[in-house]
């Protein structure tokens, strides 16, 4: 499975940005999927997951109730709006594949990053 993000930018405190990773390969849609982030200087940490037929779905403390994650399995794309954006969640955000038909604990395929930058 080969994953590529895109939709990021630089927006200001407040706006909104929808990133989408879309997937190669059919089994795109037996996998769990998740996105993560990594802020400059830090770790890369999980963002939100999401199930095979997207009847699960996790997020993080920090962005619930501002970010949904979504996908679409005809269409092999995995989705993550993101509104009322904070400068706290910039960082290169990068969406993976889990081994399993439910996000984590580990992910085998990874998308290459989209840049996302909120000003203040």
């Amino acid at each position: 499975v080969q994953l590529q993000a895109s939709g990021g930018g630089l927006v200001q405190a407040g706006g909104s940005l929808r990133l989408s990773c879309a997937a190669s390969a059919r089994t795109f849609s037996n996998n769990g999927m998740a996105w993560f982030r990594q802020a400059p200087g830090k770790e890369r940490t999980f963002v939100a997951g999401i199930s095979w037929n997207g009847s699960y779905k996790n997020y993080v403390d920090s962005v619930k109730g501002r970010f949904t994650i979504s996908r679409d399995n005809l269409k092999n794309i995995l989705y993550l709006q993101m509104s009322n954006l904070k400068p706290d969640d910039t960082g290169v955000y990068y969406c993976a594949a889990s081994s399993r038909a439910v996000p984590g604990p580990e992910y085998r395929y990874w998308g290459q990053g989209t840049q996302v930058t909120v000003s203040s």
